[in-house]
């Protein structure tokens, strides 16, 4: 980290007489004591437990500095800087070292697969630029200045995931980010209990615009008419991805089980990701759009998307020592991006039967039982011809599929019988089974995947 403990002290505007400690160079920063390391910043954030209580942890770690902000007496052998507000302080600092840093950012957000872009556009750019990215899903108002302070120092593009659950959240990390880039992947029905509407996610999706500089790129997906309006009156360079009558527009040519090939308008090279299905095609358009953007051949581009590596819990592709395989997606779930997953994987070649695992999808508000049911559309007998559904909002999905099951092929349990749901899903299961697992993280169903695994 190129900064000094004075250096800081300025861009904080920390109120104490920090000028007693001489000057010195700061290695990083770290809000978590047992991750110090000799010559960091400790900050002390204020949450369930007060950082300010581990701030002997952090020095006998070797912390170098500490921000300070409680009414508490500061150690006096270290070096303090008194602000207001610890978290506004990392996050002015943030601000203050992208000015210095001057990377490109790119700020990825949208309902479902920022994650899984956010990988692709890596690979992508780092073909042939110095490359950062949001490490896990640090995306929200501490993660986000956290990844900026903690990308090398020879960062020339930064990609930064952009999370939300509330309007107006977004909007903040837009304007602390200041973005040259801008993606939405899709919008869906994540949080829609805050948020009232699709709408209203449109929208607060659309805040990743408020700091996006003039001249930067807004890429929206072409199928999606509520974000239309909302780009008539930016300045910016609105670009489209999609399937028809978009800027950059996809024509699948193959789809298998752990990779899907694909072209675009204007182009004869075929792409090739790593992850099955059409909704992980139109993430691969982002990073492809981004990647052109910024004048990367479009042989970089091609080898950058088929060499990603995905955050795990994302798609992710096991096998039991038995055989049987699993499509493991338990990080989070609305459905638009269930009835993707779903319409994918009705299509994927297996030797026995396709098998659906559902959990409930949280924060949907009062119409969460018609948006559970309504994923019956995606469920077809001759296509996956079992299903078990988990959880309180998935009853009103198993009481339309007792319509078109039998009674042998469809099994509900509450959230209180997650072990009788293993138990029962393992002695249906043959070797032969592919068996796909979707839900809200809440749910955890990752546990249920660690259960058959054992198989």
């Amino acid at each position: 980290m190129k900064l000094t403990f004075w250096e800081v002290a300025e861009a904080t505007k920390a109120v104490n007489n920090w000028k007693q400690w001489d000057d010195f160079d700061i290695s990083g920063i770290e809000f978590d004591s047992r991750l110090i390391t000799a010559g960091n910043l400790f900050v002390p954030l204020k949450g369930t437990n007060d950082g300010h209580s581990f701030i002997k942890s952090a020095v006998d770690k070797g912390a170098g500095a500490a921000f300070w902000s409680s009414p508490e007496a500061s150690p006096d052998d270290l070096p303090i800087l008194q602000v207001t507000d610890t978290l506004k302080a990392m996050q002015d600092l943030a601000v203050y070292y992208l000015k210095k840093m001057t990377p490109t950012v790119i700020a990825i957000t949208g309902s479902n697969g920022k994650t899984t872009t956010k990988d692709m556009t890596e690979a992508v750019l780092a073909q042939q630029f110095k490359t950062y990215k949001t490490q896990g899903n640090y995306n929200n108002d501490i993660g986000l200045p956290y990844t900026i302070l903690h990308m090398p120092d020879e960062t020339e593009k930064l990609i930064l995931e952009m999370g939300m659950d509330h309007a107006n959240e977004i909007d903040f990390l837009s304007r602390l980010a200041r973005p040259d880039i801008a993606a939405i992947t899709m919008i869906g029905e994540a949080h829609i209990e805050n948020l009232g509407s699709r709408a209203g996610i449109a929208k607060a999706k659309m805040e990743i615009t408020a700091g996006l500089v003039t001249d930067g790129l807004l890429l929206i997906p072409a199928e999606e008419v509520l974000l239309q309006p909302l780009t008539k009156e930016l300045p910016q360079t609105i670009k489209t991805f999609g399937w028809e009558q978009a800027n950059c527009e996809a024509t699948i040519l193959e789809e298998k089980k752990e990779q899907t090939s694909f072209k675009i308008n204007g182009s004869n090279t075929i792409f090739t990701i790593p992850v099955p299905g059409k909704y992980n095609v139109g993430n691969a358009l982002i990073a492809i759009s981004i990647g052109q953007w910024l004048g990367i051949p479009e042989e970089k581009i091609q080898a950058g998307l088929a060499s990603f590596q995905l955050t795990k819990n994302r798609t992710e592709w096991l096998k039991t020592n038995s055989g049987i395989e699993i499509l493991s997606d338990v990080y989070n779930a609305n459905p638009t991006a269930m009835k993707l997953v779903l319409e994918s994987f009705s299509q994927m070649p297996t030797a026995g039967k396709r098998v659906a695992v559902l959990g409930d999808m949280l924060e949907l508000g009062p119409d969460s039982a018609a948006m559970h049911a309504s994923v019956s559309d995606y469920l077809n007998p001759k296509e996956i011809s079992e299903i078990f559904l988990y959880g309180a909002e998935m009853n009103a999905l198993y009481q339309v599929l007792k319509e078109k099951y039998q009674e042998n092929q469809i099994h509900y349990f509450k959230k209180a019988e997650k072990e009788d749901l293993m138990n029962t899903l393992k002695s249906h299961l043959e070797p032969t089974d592919m068996v796909i697992l979707k839900a809200s993280n809440g749910m955890g169903l990752n546990e249920v995947v660690n259960n058959l695994l054992e198989i």
